[in-house]
C-alpha cells in the first residue's frame, strides 16, 4: 500500500515540550503572510433524544419507486458536471394492463424546470425506466421522476388488436379521435407547437373518414409522425411525482481531465562530483518543465508537498532509517523551524516563486494542484505550539505513524479527537492560504485515516466559498470507505485500476466504475504513483506502459501519470511494489530526451488530444464492454448520442487493447452497433484516431495487435457513405 494507515502509536519518539507562550520565529521569506484564522463552522446539532418516526409518503396513483441516483433518500447528493449526461432511473408501475409512461425532470438551483425527457423502459418486464438530462451550469440542482397514465399508448395497443380482429371497430376508432383531440387541444405549459397539433388533427380527420377502410384509418393514427409528436409531448393522466432529490453540479474538470504529478525539487537538481553533494531543484527550475508537460496535453500539474521538511528521524534513500548528509528527506514529513503547512521549503524558493509557477502554468492552459497531507514531522511548529493535537503514549512520547510492519518515525499523525475545533480552524486556514495563492485542486493524502465528519465539514465550507476548488481522494482502502468519502464531498478518487490487469478484472472494473457508483465515486485512473509500481509494469517493459496509458486515458474521464512514466521507469525496490531510488527520499533528475526515443510521451500527448476531441470520452456512465475471442483482447466503447453531445453530433469511440505486452494477439470483436444507432448490416467506417488509418467494420471485427508495433486500436465509428 502506498502510504501509512495512521495512526498506531509506538514509543521511542521524543515527547513534545509544553507550548511556549511565544511561538518560535520563522523565516518570513518562506511563510505565507499572516491572515486571520478562518471562522469555525458550528458543529452539527445533536440529534433529538427520541426522534419521531418519519411518516410514510403515500404511494401515489402511478407509483414511482427506486429512484436513481439517490443515496439514503438524498442524504448524500448525487454528483454531475456541467455538460454531463446524467442518468436518471426509476421503477414505475401501475395496476392492470393500461399503458404508463415516465418523465425525468431536471430542476435548476432556483427550482425552475430546466429540461425534461420521456424515460425509456430499459428492462422490459422489470418496469425500469431511464433517461439522461444535461445540466449546463454549476450549482445545487435537483431532479424528480413523474409517472403517468398513457391514454394514447393504451388506446393504440388495444385498437391495433381489436380493429385487426374486427372487434368494436367503430368504437375503437371513435375513442382514438377523442384521445388525439384532447392531446391537440392542450393549453398552457402543456400545449404543443401548432405544427405538432396539426399532425394530430390530421390523424383525427383520417379516423373520422368513413369512406376509407378501417385499417387505413387506424394506420393514420398509429403513424410514425403521430408517435413522434406524442413522444415529444405525451398526453399524461394521473401524474404522480416522486420526491425531489439533490444533484450538485461541479465544473467540467471535476469529471474529465488529465493530471501530471511532479516533485519540484527533482527538476533542476544537480550533483557535485567533487563534494558528493546535491543541490535541490527549485520552483523556478521546475517551471521550465511546464511547456513540456503542457505539450503532452495535461490539464493539471500536481505538486507533492513543497513545505519545509523535518530532520528528526529523517529517512534516507530508499526509506533507509538513517539519512546521510545531504539526503533531502521525505516531503511528507512536513514541518521544521522554517515553518509548517503554510510555508515553503526554503531550498525550493519563496511564495513569489510559487506565484510565478502558478502563473506560468495558467498561461499554458494548466491548473496547479497541491498535496494536502495532514500530518507533521517531529519538528513541525504544531508539535510545540499544540502538543494536544497529537497522541501521547503512556511513557510520555508522541505516537508516530505505522502501517505494520512499516514504521514512519518521521511522521506524527494528528489526533482529531483532541481539540477538534482547534485542528479544524488551523487546517481551514492552511487550505485558504494556498487557495489565495492560486491552488484550485488538492490531492488529499490518506483521507481515510482522518474522521469523515471532519472532511464533510471542510469540503462543504470550502465549496461554499470557493466552488471551483476540487479535492482528489488518495484513499487506497476498503470499498465502503472509498465510496463514503466520495459521497461526503470528495470530487474524485483514486481507484483499484492500478491492480486490475487481466481481461476479466478490467472488464468488471470498467463496468463497475461506470455503473451505479458513478454519481458519487468519480474515478481517476493512475497507472503508477510515486508510491506504486505494480508487477505488470515491472515486468512488461515499454509496451506495458503504453497499454496502461491507453486503458487509463480511455477507461475513465479523469486520469493521471507520475513524472517519469514517459521513461517507462520500471525497476522495483526489492520486496515492494515501489520504484528503486524512490523520489520520495532523494532527488531524481531525468533525461527527458529519452522519452522521445520510447514514444510514450508522444502516445500520452495523442491520447489527451483524442480525449479533448471526443465528448464521448469525457463522460463516465456510458461505457459498454464488448466480447472478444482472445483472453488478451479487451474491447469497450463510449457512446454519446446527438441529443446529449455538445457538438450536436453522435460520438462513438471503440477501444481495443492487447493487454499482453510480449506477444501479438488476434481474434474477433463482437460489436453491438445497433446500440450506437449504426447499421450492422450495411457497415460503418472506423477511423483509428491513434494511427490515422480507416477500416470498414461491421458488427464482427477481426483484429491483430502486435505490442512491438501497436498495442491498441482507438477508433471513431461513423456511418459508411450511403448507409444512413
Amino acid at each position: 500500500m502506498p502510504a501509512p494507515e495512521q495512526p498506531t502509536a509506538t514509543p521511542g519518539a521524543p515527547a513534545a515540550t509544553p507550548a511556549s507562550p511565544v511561538a518560535p520565529a520563522r523565516p518570513a521569506a518562506a511563510v505565507a503572510p499572516a491572515r486571520p484564522a478562518a471562522a469555525v463552522a458550528p458543529a452539527p446539532p445533536a440529534a433529538p433524544a427520541a426522534a419521531a418516526a418519519v411518516p410514510a409518503l403515500p404511494v401515489g396513483r402511478i407509483p414511482v419507486v427506486d429512484v436513481f441516483p439517490v443515496a439514503e433518500e438524498g442524504r448524500f447528493p448525487a454528483k454531475a458536471s456541467v455538460g454531463e449526461a446524467v442518468r436518471i432511473r426509476a421503477t414505475v408501475i401501475r395496476e392492470g394492463h393500461d399503458a404508463l409512461g415516465a418523465t425525468a425532470v431536471l430542476l435548476r438551483p432556483d427550482g425552475s424546470v430546466h429540461s425534461s425527457a420521456r424515460m425509456v423502459d430499459v428492462a422490459p418486464g422489470l418496469d425500469r425506466y431511464e433517461a439522461r438530462l444535461v445540466p449546463d451550469a454549476e450549482g445545487d440542482w435537483s431532479f424528480r421522476v413523474e409517472g403517468w397514465s398513457d391514454p394514447y399508448g393504451t388506446w393504440a395497443h388495444d385498437a391495433a388488436i381489436k380493429v385487426e380482429a374486427g372487434l368494436d371497430v367503430e368504437l375503437m376508432l371513435t375513442e382514438g379521435t377523442l384521445v388525439l383531440e384532447r392531446a391537440a387541444a392542450r393549453t398552457g405549459d402543456d400545449a404543443m407547437p401548432p405544427r405538432d397539433a396539426r399532425v394530430l388533427l390530421d390523424a383525427v380527420a383520417a379516423l373520422r373518414d368513413t369512406s376509407r377502410p378501417p385499417l387505413a384509418r387506424l394506420a393514420a393514427a398509429l403513424s410514425e409522425q403521430v408517435r413522434e409528436v406524442l413522444e415529444r409531448s405525451p398526453l399524461r393522466d394521473l401524474v404522480t411525482t416522486s420526491r425531489t432529490y439533490p444533484l450538485v453540479v461541479h465544473r467540467r474538470l471535476a469529471l474529465a481531465g488529465s493530471w501530471y504529478e511532479m516533485f519540484p525539487r527533482s527538476h533542476g537538481a544537480t550533483f557535485d562530483e567533487a563534494t558528493q553533494r546535491w543541490t535541490s531543484g527549485t520552483l523556478q527550475t521546475a517551471a521550465t518543465q511546464l511547456p513540456r508537460i503542457a505539450a503532452m496535453g495535461f490539464d493539471v500539474v500536481y505538486l507533492t508537498p513543497i513545505h519545509p521538511i523535518g530532520t528528526t528521524y529523517r529517512k534516507g534513500r530508499n526509506n533507509a532509517l538513517t539519512a546521510l548528509p545531504g539526503d533531502p528527506g521525505s516531503p511528507y514529513a512536513i514541518g521544521s523551524p522554517d515553518g509548517g503547512h503554510d510555508a515553503i521549503e526554503p531550498s525550493l524558493g519563496t511564495f513569489d516563486d510559487f506565484d510565478a509557477f502558478v502563473a506560468r502554468a495558467r498561461s499554458l492552459g494548466m491548473e496547479v494542484a497541491l498535496d494536502l497531507a495532514l500530518q507533521a514531522s517531529p519538528d513541525h511548529p504544531w508539535v510545540t505550539e499544540h502538543p494536544e493535537w497529537f497522541t501521547t503514549r503512556a511513557d510520555g512520547t508522541i505516537a508516530y505513524a505505522e502501517n505494520p510492519p512499516k514504521k514512519y518515525q518521521d511522521i506524527y499523525p494528528l489526533n482529531f479527537d483532541n481539540d477538534p475545533e482547534g485542528i479544524y480552524a488551523e487546517i481551514r486556514r492552511v487550505v485558504q492560504v494556498w487557495i489565495d495563492h492560486g491552488i484550485t485542486a488538492f490531492r488529499v493524502d490518506n483521507p481515510h485515516t482522518k474522521p469523515l465528519s471532519f472532511w464533510q465539514r471542510l469540503l462543504a465550507e470550502v465549496r461554499a466559498a470557493h466552488p471551483e476548488v476540487l479535492f482528489l481522494s488518495e484513499a487506497f482502502t476498503r470499498p465502503a470507505m472509498m465510496l463514503t468519502l466520495a459521497k461526503i464531498g470528495f470530487h474524485q478518487s483514486y481507484t483499484y485500476f492500478t491492480w486490475r490487469n487481466t481481461k476479466a478484472e478490467l472488464e468488471e472494473y470498467l463496468a463497475r466504475v461506470g455503473g451505479d457508483e458513478a454519481p458519487w465515486l468519480r474515478p481517476s485512473f493512475w497507472p503508477t504513483t510515486h508510491d506504486i509500481l505494480p508487477p505488470y509494469l515491472q515486468q512488461g517493459g515499454p509496451s506495458a506502459f503504453a497499454v496502461r496509458a491507453v486503458l487509463a486515458a480511455t477507461g475513465s474521464p479523469t486520469w493521471g501519470v507520475y513524472s517519469g512514466y514517459e521513461l517507462a521507469e520500471s525497476v522495483p525496490r526489492p520486496g515492494v511494489e515501489e520504484q528503486i531510488d524512490n523520489e520520495k527520499y532523494e532527488f531524481r533528475p531525468r533525461d527527458w530526451a529519452r522519452a522521445d526515443e520510447l514514444g510514450i510521451a508522444l502516445l500520452i500527448g495523442r491520447l489527451n488530444e483524442i480525449r479533448r476531441a471526443h465528448p464521448a470520452l469525457q463522460q463516465l456512465s456510458n461505457v459498454r464492454v464488448h466480447p472478444t475471442t482472445d483472453d488478451a483482447l479487451v474491447a469497450f466503447s463510449r457512446h454519446l448520442d446527438a441529443e446529449h453531445s455538445p457538438t450536436g453530433r453522435a460520438d462513438t469511440v471503440v477501444v481495443i487493447v492487447n493487454i499482453d505486452p510480449f506477444a501479438a494477439r488476434e481474434g474477433a470483436v463482437h460489436l453491438d452497433l445497433a446500440a450506437f444507432g449504426l447499421p450492422p448490416d450495411r457497415g460503418v467506417v472506423a477511423h483509428d484516431v491513434l494511427s490515422g488509418e480507416s477500416y470498414g467494420w461491421s458488427d464482427q471485427v477481426y483484429v491483430r495487435l502486435d505490442p512491438q508495433v501497436r498495442v491498441a486500436h482507438v477508433v471513431h465509428l461513423e456511418h459508411a457513405p450511403g448507409a444512413r
